[in-house]
């Protein structure tokens, strides 16, 4: 007998509720989508998989959370759960739909698939991954993708890269912008100040946020801060360590900057807010991405951003931010020497940016990952 109510299972074994590096990116796109998608799917039976860590989902009366006894915050162990025992439960709590929330599907999934890609920067940029993930990342996402019912991209960028790369009708591929946390706005004056006091922060500085990684293009972005220097302003890197870091601080001892740069490490998820304030410019010239939810963050905030005119960036700047061409050194210094030296120009993105940074929408994104659960799985097709 047919069900009136679709079951769907949603594969987050990539949330984390740990307020460290790793709860950033996917993580907190993971954790945004799954807090808002039971109102907009109150229609169906929702089934999420997640590992043996913390998690700060709330569970509702339509919404079971179901953890893995799999220790599989270790890679290889989550792959092999993903492919062996992610059919298996699917099949036996009786899934109408899979939605495999990070890049892979199981390739013997029991029903139909849903996958979300976020980018293909291990196609686009392989030589800023280690080796292995880029080589099961080439391999799996193309076969999930290629299987499956719909496939979710976070920007109209990586659905045309997702399209092109993988041969996919563009009626199989749905854009689902990330949306901005009510938490990032501007704050009063006395409460930023009060945080540069606490902190010890410089008075000016240009505030960076993210790993720090290559594709981020931090090295390039010291090199245009030193050309753009003025006196007392800093520039403060503020993130994780990443893949090949020692890039980055070769490059602060090249350009003779170990004095004006502050590294302050991984930034909290509550704090973030007041960095963006207390910032003068946020910069990030990332060569590549999926989405940019820094750049989303800092327009919340009302502080001026310059970004990198590449990928997705463009969309979620608009015209709120200041653009430059990827990898153009010269391009970078000199916005960032306007945006530092021209009041108004500053004042004109801050006041811009609040407004672009409301287009985008969690209740909206989780509005579209329902209607595509539908749009795949007609009640009709649901089982009992």
């Amino acid at each position: 007998m047919p069900s009136s109510v679709r079951h769907v299972g949603l594969n987050a074994h990539l949330l984390s509720g740990r307020d460290t590096y790793r709860s950033a990116g996917i993580h907190h796109y993971l954790h945004n989508l799954l807090s808002h998608l039971p109102a907009a799917a109150s229609d169906m039976r929702l089934t999420i998989f997640v590992g043996d860590g913390d998690v700060t989902i709330q569970p509702e009366a339509s919404v079971k959370i179901c953890r893995s006894r799999w220790p599989t915050r270790r890679p290889p162990v989550r792959i092999a759960w993903e492919q062996f025992g992610l059919p298996w439960v699917a099949r036996n709590v009786g899934l109408d739909l899979l939605h495999s929330l990070a890049f892979v599907s199981p390739l013997a999934a029991p029903c139909p698939a849903v996958v979300t890609v976020y980018d293909l920067s291990f196609l686009r940029h392989p030589e800023k991954f280690r080796a292995s993930n880029s080589l099961y990342l080439r391999i799996f996402t193309r076969l999930s993708c290629r299987q499956a019912r719909q496939v979710m991209a976070i920007s109209r960028s990586t659905r045309n890269d997702v399209i092109a790369a993988y041969g996919l009708a563009p009626a199989r591929v749905t854009v689902v912008y990330p949306g901005c946390e009510p938490q990032f706005q501007p704050l009063p004056h006395a409460v930023v100040e009060a945080f540069r006091e606490r902190l010890g922060l410089p008075g000016r500085f240009v505030l960076y946020l993210g790993t720090l990684e290559p594709r981020k293009n931090v090295g390039l972005l010291v090199r245009a801060f030193a050309r753009a220097r003025r006196p007392g302003v800093k520039l403060v890197l503020a993130g994780a360590p990443g893949w090949h870091v020692a890039e980055t601080y070769r490059a602060i001892e090249e350009a003779g900057l170990a004095g004006d740069v502050v590294m302050p490490g991984y930034i909290k998820a509550q704090e973030k807010v007041l960095w963006y304030n207390a910032a003068d410019v946020f910069a990030y010239p990332s060569a590549y991405e999926g989405f940019g939810l820094p750049v989303l963050e800092a327009l919340a905030c009302g502080t001026p951003v310059v970004t990198s005119d590449s990928a997705a960036l463009p969309e979620v700047a608009g015209d709120a931010a200041c653009l430059v061409p990827a990898g153009d050194e010269a391009a970078l210094a000199a916005a960032l020497t306007t945006l530092l030296d021209d009041d108004s120009r500053r004042m004109a993105l801050a006041a811009r940016g609040p407004a672009q940074a409301a287009k985008f929408s969690w209740s909206v994104a989780a509005e579209r990952v329902a209607e595509v659960y539908r749009r795949v799985t007609p009640l009709t097709a649901c089982s009992s």
